[in-house]
């Protein structure tokens, strides 16, 4: 499975972004997508995910409401909508993959994913 993430830039706080995250080597509706992002000096941290059957999202509380995940099967791509962005949203965001169609609930912690994107970087200007 490869993963390749893009959308990332510069944006003034309030704004909006849209990351996509690119499925090669596995059908994407057969695996459990996650976002991540890690800050400088911080620990990955978990954003948000869709289950492989796209029956539903989950999102960390730090970023509800202001983040959709979805995906497009057609397209390979999974997304990830930011709106309302903070300069503490300032990190480089990753997508990933797990295979595990089995897993309850939604997988939220980095281990639990197998596969990685390269990142991108996403600046909030104040």
């Amino acid at each position: 499975v490869q993963l390749q993430a893009s959308g990332g830039g510069l944006v003034q706080a309030g704004g909006s972004l849209s990351l996509s995250c690119v499925v090669s080597g596995r059908t994407v509706n057969t695996l459990n997508m996650g976002w991540f992002r890690q800050a400088p000096g911080k620990e990955r941290e978990f954003v948000g995910a869709i289950r492989w059957s796209g029956s539903n999202t989950g999102a960390a509380d730090s970023v509800k409401g202001r983040v959709t995940i979805s995906r497009d099967s057609t397209k390979s791509t999974v997304y990830l909508q930011m709106n309302s962005l903070k300069p503490e949203d300032t990190a480089v965001y990753y997508c990933a993959a797990d295979p595990s169609r089995f897993r309850i609930p939604l997988p939220r912690g980095p281990n639990e994913y197998g596969y990685w994107g390269q990142g991108t970087l996403v600046t909030v200007s104040s």
